[in-house]
């Protein structure tokens, strides 16, 4: 177990560049398997969720290396349509194979994906899909079976747009011949960078951005060398990170047009933000204003991903906020340990009212999730004294060394591993 240890008290101020997204990478990585040549990622974060994508990956049977931050990517010895039961349980977006592994073989058997326990998140929507493509799907002892004997393209319409069915039926279709339409699709700018990704490798694919989504299934495609876009998630915490502080930072390779909603709430809760092209600096006040409400929605709505980030910041605002979560039903389990540290927020189903405090204090809390361990790290940031944060292992499936980040801004951050 690792453990992350904060003290307090430091205003943020510095420099950063932004490493490239987990949630652009991953589903990418998925896609390269639909070639038979050698894919190369660049500027990819040592990242434990790509680390786990890249060991399924080789059970497959394909080669994959990493070099000076590359990955690469050889699937010519793919050989497996099956998923790898134990690594898959360890990384939700090992659903991501499904789609690829059906284009290659026709056939599919993966296990259901593990991963952050934030809600159910099921991946009915998934299934759905496929199926609207004459996929035949049986679930049987905790395995799904598809059967793609008989795939083809068509229409899609998902009840809810989801970002990783959206990206996984995708990538079932664009080697099918004819032209295959998705409806009613998640719109967030990682699907952007996977249609980037798929068109680059000679991929006849349109839409993404937008509710419909149009497939022109081609007979092949090619390895290509490739950068994922930038981390909009790791942008937007290290920007709070430093409005915890009253700190001043500037990032470079910042999305800046996708954080539109971020920036939003953070000016409202009275920092100055001033961004141009893939630079966003931030400057925060002494204390931090509330907000009235703020609420997750699909893109371009405001991110799930950035929800609690937010909560740990109201937490010490002048005023009282509200946060509804409208994505995952779990996502206020760190409303506890904030609390813990000194916060006063009540939470009722979906909703949290947050009453801010002058001061938080720094004690022993634990991560429950990935962006929950960052907001844990965000109110240890501007706690008085030394914060503990436990399973800090679970913070490095979305973040490179997240200590190493905070520490070149000026924070007193570092970490043990236990053994345990």
């Amino acid at each position: 177990m690792s453990v992350l240890r904060i003290c307090g008290g430091r205003r943020l101020e510095g420099e950063w560049t932004v490493h490239s997204a987990k949630n652009a990478v991953l589903p990418i990585m998925a896609a390269s398997i639909l070639t038979d040549e050698k894919t190369v990622l660049t500027d990819c974060p040592l990242l434990s969720d790509i680390g786990y994508m890249g060991d399924i990956l080789e059970t497959l049977g394909c080669r994959v290396e990493r070099r000076a931050g590359s990955i690469h990517i050889d699937p010519q010895g793919l050989c497996s349509w099956e998923m790898p039961d134990a690594l898959s349980k360890k990384i939700r977006s090992s659903i991501f194979l499904m789609g690829p592994i059906l284009a290659r073989f026709g056939k599919a058997a993966v296990t259901f994906p593990g991963g952050c326990e934030i809600g159910l998140r099921p991946i009915d929507l998934h299934l759905s899909g496929l199926r609207q493509l004459g996929v035949d799907i049986r679930e049987e002892g905790g395995m799904i079976y598809c059967d793609g004997s008989c795939m083809k393209a068509g229409t899609v319409h998902f009840d809810y747009p989801s970002v990783g069915a959206t990206e996984n039926v995708m990538m079932a279709a664009v080697l099918l011949p004819g032209r295959t339409v998705l409806h009613n699709v998640a719109r967030e700018p990682e699907i952007v960078d996977l249609q980037q990704f798929l068109r680059k490798m000679g991929a006849d694919v349109n839409g993404a951005g937008t509710h419909t989504i149009v497939v022109e299934g081609v007979h092949k495609l090619h390895g290509v060398d490739y950068q994922p876009m930038a981390d909009r998630i790791v942008a937007g915490t290290l920007l709070a990170a430093a409005a915890a502080t009253g700190g001043s930072i500037r990032l470079y390779r910042t999305p800046c047009a996708e954080l539109c909603a971020v920036f939003a709430k953070l000016r409202e809760m009275g920092c100055a933000i001033c961004e141009q092209d893939q630079t966003a600096v931030l400057q925060a006040p002494s204390r931090l204003n509330a907000f009235a409400l703020l609420q997750t929605q699909p893109h371009p709505g405001f991110p799930t991903d950035m929800q609690v980030q937010m909560l740990a910041l109201a937490a010490m605002a002048k005023e009282t906020s509200v946060v509804v979560e409208n994505v995952f039903e779990n996502r206020f389990t760190h409303a506890g340990d904030l609390n813990r540290m000194g916060a006063d927020i009540w939470v009722n189903g979906r909703t949290a009212v947050v009453k801010g405090t002058e001061r938080l204090f720094g004690t022993k809390v634990a991560a429950r999730d990935l962006r929950g361990g960052a907001a844990l790290a965000i109110a240890a940031l501007a706690a008085e004294g030394e914060t503990t944060i436990e399973r800090a292992e679970l913070i490095d499936r979305g973040y490179e060394r997240l200590e190493e980040m905070l520490s070149a801004l000026g924070a007193q951050a570092s970490r043990m591993d236990t053994g345990v």
